[in-house]
């Protein structure tokens, strides 16, 4: 594999500390992007990444390196590259029904398992954040909800309904004290890596479609029950806003996401569109209508 375009003939490769904001022009960005999808074979948002962190680095110097003001608005011009979003898979209500009711819940694991399924397809946690869940996160008494330290290092509550209240009591009566255990153990007592919960989710779900066979037509991750939590909420009613806020959305446009999901919502829409060859304004009833409700 070719070394990255760092630096261009004739620049010292020895000592980095030399360069400055003029050796790193929008021309030898350009070549370092390429590089990156081209050789090393990084997807678009690897490239965006990287660029974001140039674009930082460059906005940082902007009116520190007033000298070099050229150079930094050319890199800063660099855009990123758009991608194409894929529509967000998601459960269906006897989808979900079918996966938290696949674990045997005769052994330990089962138990362990389905109170784990049932607790995320319902809060919406991410991976780490469900991994990182201790005994005292859960609070079951008035106003129950879990909590959970998230994304950017910022801390949020989730309510739980009495269904994953009434299966979290009973897991906890089997877990055994101590306020710092992790909620869902693994054999080891330790936490379950990343890879557990993606394999487990997988197991159930391969389960699932025995009696649920429209599992087999998606590919079920721990990321899918978090977009099957959001479906369900935005099925439900809940604003956007409100949605971004359960799922600890650094921004709230990323939420929009599942306006594109959902055809129910864009059928309710299309319903309310006037139809072609009719006349716009508020119904009027004939006389003959009005006197005949009248008279009873």
């Amino acid at each position: 594999m070719p070394a990255p375009p760092v630096l261009r003939a004739g620049q010292d490769r020895e000592g980095p500390s030399r360069l400055s904001l003029a050796d790193l022009d929008a021309t030898l960005v350009g070549a370092f992007l390429a590089h990156l999808e081209d050789q090393r074979g990084n997807g678009t948002a690897t490239r965006n990444a990287r660029l974001a962190a140039i674009h930082s680095l460059f906005s940082y110097a902007a009116p520190r390196a007033p000298e070099h003001a050229t150079v930094i608005s050319q890199v800063l011009a660099i855009p990123p590259r758009r991608r194409e979003r894929a529509i967000v898979s998601y459960l269906t209500a006897e989808e979900i029904d079918a996966l938290v009711t696949a674990p045997g819940r005769e052994t330990w694991y089962g138990r362990r398992d389905h109170a784990l399924l049932l607790l995320d397809v319902q809060t919406g946690l991410r991976v780490s954040e469900l991994t990182g869940l201790t005994r005292q996160d859960t609070h079951l008494g008035a106003g129950p909800h879990v909590r959970c330290h998230g994304k950017g290092r910022k801390d949020r509550a989730t309510p739980l309904t009495s269904q994953v209240v009434r299966v979290l009591r009973t897991w906890l009566a089997e877990l055994g004290p101590g306020p710092g255990i992790p909620l869902f153990p693994a054999q080891a007592g330790g936490r379950l890596s990343r890879d557990a919960v993606e394999r487990l989710v997988t197991k159930h779900a391969t389960a699932a479609a025995d009696s649920c066979p429209s599992i087999k037509e998606k590919h079920v991750t721990p990321h899918t029950l978090r977009h099957t939590a959001a479906m369900s909420l935005l099925r439900a009613g809940v604003d956007t806003s409100v949605i971004a806020l359960w799922l600890g959305h650094e921004d709230p446009e990323t939420t929009q996401v599942y306006l594109h999901a959902d055809m129910t919502i864009k059928e309710q829409a299309l319903a309310r569109v006037q139809p072609p060859d009719t006349s716009p304004g508020r119904y009027r009833p004939p006389d003959t209508l009005l006197a005949f409700l009248d008279n009873l």
